[in-house]
């Protein structure tokens, strides 16, 4: 039996977990970099192979229990994924005081696992760290490509962007306004993390494009952008959101295979973790 992270399986099962993973190994929009659809597998082997105690908070975080809750391999459309997402999504909260994790395949994924979430908890706040807004109607002729990530999520909930450097213009129209934080900015406002905490609250769904990162840390991602995000000031923002609000949901995507995958798939590992960690100090219940 295959674990997450290789723990003991007394720590992997549905019963003593609090967190559930699913994988979706999708990436048929992508337009550029292809790969993702390995990034799954790329990131359970890379966190197979991290020391599994935290140092910042003292814990180990998968003594809470991390139930790999299987794959979602539905390929035949756009559509037809995201209503798979939806529908595994849907099934898996109904067990009560679970966290819901999703490890992608491109941005694309998001948006069922999204749905589902929004129709379980009211005063979603959906926190987008993400190079691309991502807030395309439809392209390519779908809903659901992955420059349509968050529109749906946008339209519905709480959406606040971060980390922000390329977008289409006809994108403007529907930018969250007064949500949106564009990384040139971010990278001349040092209290850029407690702006960011103002607009978001309550129940919290993460959803995290690796290439939110600056490439330089996170280079094996579709687009990778100059001027991105670094690890400790994402990390602040993630515990502070932790610690502030209540995080239902999260999911990290864009993990994309390369010849130089291991950095960018260990940094994955590494920040899936944190978050658990997170998650283990401030939403212990």
């Amino acid at each position: 039996m295959r674990t997450y992270a290789g723990i003991p399986e007394e720590n992997a099962t549905l019963e003593n977990s609090k967190v559930m993973l699913v994988t979706v190994p999708y990436d048929g929009t992508s337009t550029w970099g292809k790969g993702a659809d390995k990034g799954p597998e790329l990131f359970l082997d890379a966190s197979e192979n991290m020391e599994l105690y935290d140092i910042e908070t003292g814990t180990e975080p998968f003594l809470d229990g991390v139930y790999l809750a299987g794959e979602i391999s539905e390929n035949s459309s756009p559509e037809a994924m995201t209503e798979a997402v939806y529908q595994k999504t849907k099934e898996l909260l109904n067990n009560e005081g679970k966290v819901f994790t999703l490890f992608g395949g491109e941005h694309s994924v998001s948006i069922g696992s999204i749905r589902a979430v929004g129709e379980k908890f009211e005063n979603l706040t959906v926190l987008q760290l993400d190079a691309h807004t991502d807030l395309r109607p439809e392209f390519h002729g779908s809903t659901s490509n992955h420059a349509c990530a968050v529109f749906e999520a946008n339209q519905k909930h709480n959406l606040v962007q971060v980390g922000i450097r390329s977008m289409d213009a006809e994108e403007a129209e529907y930018l969250p306004e007064g949500r949106v934080f564009f990384a040139h900015e971010i990278a001349n406002n040092d209290n850029w993390v407690n702006d960011v905490l103002e607009k978001v609250s309550g129940n919290v769904y993460i959803t995290i494009d690796l290439d939110a990162f600056d490439p330089s840390i996170a280079p094996s991602t579709g687009t990778p952008e100059p001027g991105g995000l670094q690890w400790y000031p994402t990390l602040e923002l993630l515990r502070k959101v932790f610690e502030k609000c209540n995080v239902v949901a999260f999911d990290i995507v864009e993990l994309m295979d390369s010849p130089m995958a291991k950095p960018t798939a260990f940094l994955a590992a590494k920040l899936y973790y944190k978050m658990l960690a997170y998650n283990h100090i401030y939403n212990n219940n």
